[in-house]
């Protein structure tokens, strides 16, 4: 008898909280959440405390796009890599299947289309049921949620999670709060607009935000595609997405599935036919994981990086680098690029090929630039960025320097020395102080002594150039030395480059001035790698390339010549739009004349001979067979750095092989590459093979014309030289 009175107390209590809960209501003009009642109460709050305290809340809520994913694309659309914070692709509502619309106002709000963001009858309902059932129920409608969603949204973006209230933590303020910008949001935005930005910001899973990346997560489609079953399932996955996760707890997720269903047919919003097939299918599960930032890169890893440091050094992206991180992760970007993932597919596999297995981590590197334009169309090297079993991996961009011209991180290798690939800049120099291609020059001369009558207008010191790498003595080299014996005697210029003579090159250096090779080797954007200085060109050793460069560089510096000698800068960027489709800075193609078109032509004309009876002559000649095709070698003074860079008037390639780490500092002599000894490397063997193979397969892509040939008086006597 005792346990029956307080039934009916309990049942008194509850019936007398209900009327307070309902007259507290009718008086601030709005339902607020059962939940709220109890804290009410037990805060004291009358009712006209109550109304205050609404009244004074905000209307308004600036409702921003919430953070979207960021895609780096190829210049034909294929997608490089993708960034972000939270994954989510925005998309308009009739791009959403009509299953996902009714299937989440079933389940979450079934009388959205009643009420105006606050739903009385919703709130009465979870009122009896939490108070006389004990059952814990919400009554926040779809609006509400939204409201909640927007909020937390912002704190995230703006670096404050730990601002970020969930449902289980709001007190009485933060659910009067959200009622009234729930009312406020309805008077501003429709019906429609309310559930495109609902089912575009709410959580599914940690890689899955909003409706179109939970269906590619969870089934490897679009939104648009849902089927019903598959509708219903992410429908049920928004009240807990971890509880009811089908991949963790399928059972659980079956029937939270099934409970959609059912009240979706209650609803009258797919008949008794289209349930039972719905609740008869299995969970079908085809979970595509999205893979985030550079390192997961579908292609061009290292390209990616390259473009994701021009986006954070960029001031343009943000005041900061904190700022520049949340557009590039945040900003819903789309970022084209130059890259060709034909080209760039062929480069891969072609640099992965050259060393095979490589227990000794040679590096192999591939870069190409469009003459005319700078575009990167391919950046490859044969390394992983994450570490595998058995692979190379490293984070050093091969192709690139290691610093930006303001200083800012490129995490580049900043470059190798490029040996005799550097010869064609005095050789040019040569041509533009008007001398012949074909002029003889003593190449049998070894040592320039101190005091040598070197030239530099411009009145700077020469440095020594010391095979023994010892000679403290300015403007002196006491040794040079050929790779081969038999060419230490008199012959045309122009034999003497394309067979890689040093002491030739030495010989045309000590008729010129060195202010002028200075002008041209940075007239055509060659620098140090390393720190982004000028080389300086009055150190005699950087004639034949003792400063590091990085390829990407040295093929831009050969497209000049490419170019009748007209220089434009490397682009990586063409277009980016933020998540509204607004334009963004990107590269636009800079070009400037840098030398003169006939010297360009009397270059071309000297590097074609490279292939055919010079340095390349071991070199696939398939290359120059089909196309007209320039080229240099070059080779560091340890083997360790070897080179070809090589061109048509549609690509120019720079291609790598040897030690690409500084740690290293391996010299390229008595060793073993993939199967196959060296006593030492020079650029034909490794380098010139990956060169041509790869072009073979890409230069059909981008036709190429005739070299435009040099003036008859460039030309000179043309000597016949001794084999």
């Amino acid at each position: 008898m005792a346990k029956k009175r307080k039934r009916r107390r309990g049942e008194g209590s509850a019936v007398g909280r209900i009327l307070g809960f309902l007259a507290a209501s009718a008086m601030c003009g709005v339902l607020v959440a059962s939940l709220v009642v109890p804290a009410i109460a037990a805060a004291g709050f009358g009712v006209s405390n109550s109304i205050g305290f609404f009244e004074s809340l905000p209307e308004e809520l600036t409702v921003e796009p919430p953070s979207q994913s960021t895609k780096v694309l190829t210049s034909d659309g294929q997608t490089i890599a993708t960034f972000y914070a939270e994954n989510r692709v925005r998309i308009p509502l009739d791009q959403m299947s009509p299953y996902i619309k009714d299937a989440v106002i079933a389940i979450e709000d079934s009388r959205f289309y009643d009420h105006a963001g606050v739903d009385p009858q919703g709130i009465l309902r979870a009122v009896v049921a939490n108070l006389t059932r004990g059952e814990q129920q919400g009554a926040s409608t779809i609006t509400q949620q939204y409201v909640t969603n927007v909020i937390n949204e912002s704190r995230v973006s703006q670096d404050r999670p730990d601002e970020v209230v969930l449902s289980g933590q709001k007190d009485m303020g933060d659910k009067l709060r959200e009622m009234k910008l729930a009312i406020a949001l309805e008077k501003k935005f429709s019906k429609e607009q309310i559930l495109e930005g609902y089912l575009n910001i709410v959580f599914f899973n940690s890689d899955a935000y909003g409706i179109e990346a939970a269906a590619h997560y969870f089934f490897s489609t679009t939104a648009k595609d849902l089927t019903l079953p598959q509708a219903a399932l992410l429908a049920g996955l928004v009240n807990s997405p971890t509880f009811y996760n089908p991949a963790i707890n399928p059972d659980k997720s079956m029937a939270r599935r099934n409970q959609v269903l059912g009240e979706m047919l209650t609803l009258g919003k797919i008949t008794q036919a289209e349930h039972d097939q719905a609740v008869a299918t299995p969970i079908e599960l085809k979970i595509s994981p999205e893979r985030q930032g550079c390192a997961n890169a579908s292609m061009a890893p290292y390209f990616c990086d390259y473009v994701s440091h021009l986006i954070l050094n960029n001031p343009a992206f943000g005041q900061n680098e904190a700022e520049r991180q949340r557009k590039l992760y945040r900003g819903g970007l789309t970022i084209i690029t130059t890259l060709d993932s034909r080209l760039q597919a062929a480069a891969q596999a072609q640099v992965d090929g050259t060393a095979g297995a490589n227990p000794d981590r040679w590096g192999a590197a591939l870069v190409t630039v469009q003459p005319g334009t700078g575009k990167i169309l391919a950046m490859a090297q044969n390394t992983v960025f994450l570490a595998e079993p058995g692979k190379f991996d490293t984070h050093l961009n091969f192709n690139v320097d290691a610093k930006d011209p303001q200083g800012n991180n490129l995490n580049g290798a900043g470059g190798f020395q490029t040996g005799s690939t550097m010869k064609p800049f005095t050789f040019a120099q040569w041509l533009n102080e008007g001398k012949p291609l074909t002029a003889e020059v003593d190449a049998s001369r070894r040592v320039y002594p101190l005091g040598f009558p070197w030239r530099s207008s411009c009145g700077r010191v020469l440095g020594a150039y010391s095979t023994a790498q010892n000679n403290p003595e300015l403007g002196a080299a006491d040794d040079l030395q050929n790779s081969e014996e038999g060419f230490y005697r008199k012959m045309p210029i122009n034999y003497g480059l394309y067979n890689s003579i040093n002491t030739a090159t030495f010989a045309s250096a000590a008729q010129l001035d060195f202010c002028g090779i200075q002008k041209m080797v940075d007239s055509v954007g060659l620098h140090n790698g390393l720190d982004g200085s000028p080389i300086n060109m009055h150190q005699l050793g950087n004639l034949l390339g003792a400063t590091n460069v990085a390829p990407l560089h040295m093929a831009n510096a050969f497209a000049t010549f490419a170019n009748d000698g007209r220089y434009c800068a490397p682009i990586a960027l063409v277009e980016i739009t933020d998540a509204a489709g607004g334009k963004l800075p990107a590269q636009g193609v800079e070009c400037r004349d840098a030398v003169k078109p006939d010297v360009a032509r009397g270059v071309n004309s000297v590097l074609q001979d490279v292939l055919v009876r010079g340095s390349g002559f071991w070199i696939n000649p398939k290359v120059h067979d089909k196309w007209p095709t320039a080229a240099k070698t070059g080779t560091s003074n340890n083997n360790g750095a070897t080179w070809i860079v090589g061109y048509t008037s549609g690509l120019s390639t720079a291609s790598f092989f040897g030690d690409p780490l500084e740690s290293q500092k391996r010299p390229g002599q008595n060793v073993t590459i993939n199967g196959t000894f060296y006593p030492r490397l020079d650029g034909y063997m490794i380098a010139g093979p990956q060169w041509a193979n790869y072009m073979l397969k890409v230069a059909p892509l981008y036709p190429a014309a005739p070299f435009p040939g040099p003036p008859p008086s460039m030309i000179g006597p043309n000597p016949t030289p001794k084999p």
